[in-house]
């Protein structure tokens, strides 16, 4: 689709996302959380692409939250039916790609709960965090009070929910929320090494790997454990797997085709 909030770029096996809409500090409406869902769709069908980076345009804000203007009226009806039709955080999570979070300012409500949905959040100096949705006599809608506890505790989820307090970077770092924290100049080369480094992998490996660690929140520990041999051992169905194994015994560099 022709997309009029997002700006996709491939730079080899790394696809980049910018949400662009800088006017607005990056406010997601539904046009975007649209266009989301349509761009994680062709990205999980994409060989040629094997991780995603998605960002904020401009150095203000990664995405400020959920463009408020759009709230103003609609009845309880009408805004369930939004929440249901636009699951572009859900998209993202379960895409089979590594999904990596390049947070260069603002993530606020809606943006903190899209980076949540990301596998790796790397920040800079500069960012702010929060959930400030009670400020507005409303709650995190977007995954926020499912997410934050699964990765800080339910605790501190609890408190930065209920107060709607914006917490900084080094902060979010120390409770769990962030992988890393690097100067505003470095942000964007630190995160594409990463996303380069990890999409040298093999794709297969990397699909099943996500998915056994995802399965740690939505299973039982004996659950899980029993899914994770299947996956393990689903890998040796691949080339890639084979590839693996020889390059390793061979002392050189694998070729991981994705097959």
């Amino acid at each position: 689709m022709a997309y009029e909030n997002l700006i996709v770029e491939k730079r080899g096996p790394v696809v980049r996302i910018t949400v662009n809409r800088p006017e607005k500090m990056n406010a997601l409406n539904v046009r975007t959380r649209e266009e989301l869902l349509a761009a994680f769709e062709e990205i999980g069908a994409d060989r040629e692409i094997r991780v995603v980076v998605i960002t904020g345009a401009g150095d203000k804000a990664f995405i400020a939250g959920a463009d408020i203007s759009e709230f103003s009226g609609n009845t309880v009806l009408e805004q369930r039916e939004i929440m249901h039709r636009s699951r572009a955080f859900d998209a993202m999570e379960d895409c089979p790609k590594p999904v990596i979070a390049m947070i260069n300012g603002y993530a606020l409500g809606g943006g903190c709960e899209l980076a949540m949905a990301c596998d790796i959040r790397i920040a800079s100096s500069k960012a702010k965090f929060g959930q400030p949705e009670v400020k507005l006599g409303l709650i995190p809608g977007g995954g926020g009070t499912q997410r934050l506890p699964r990765l800080i505790g339910e605790s501190k989820a609890m408190e930065l929910i209920l107060t709607g307090d914006m917490i900084t970077a080094e902060d979010a770092l120390r409770i769990g929320l962030l992988n890393q924290v690097v100067a505003p100049e470095s942000l964007e080369a630190t995160t594409m090494e990463l996303a380069n480094r990890i999409a040298g992998m093999s794709p297969v490996a990397l699909a099943m790997a996500k998915k056994a660690v995802k399965n740690a929140a939505r299973m039982n520990l004996a659950t899980g454990l029993e899914a994770e041999s299947d996956l393990f051992a689903l890998c040796f169905a691949s080339e890639d797997k084979e590839e693996g194994v020889r390059a390793f015994l061979e002392k050189r560099k694998p070729d991981f085709k994705g097959k």
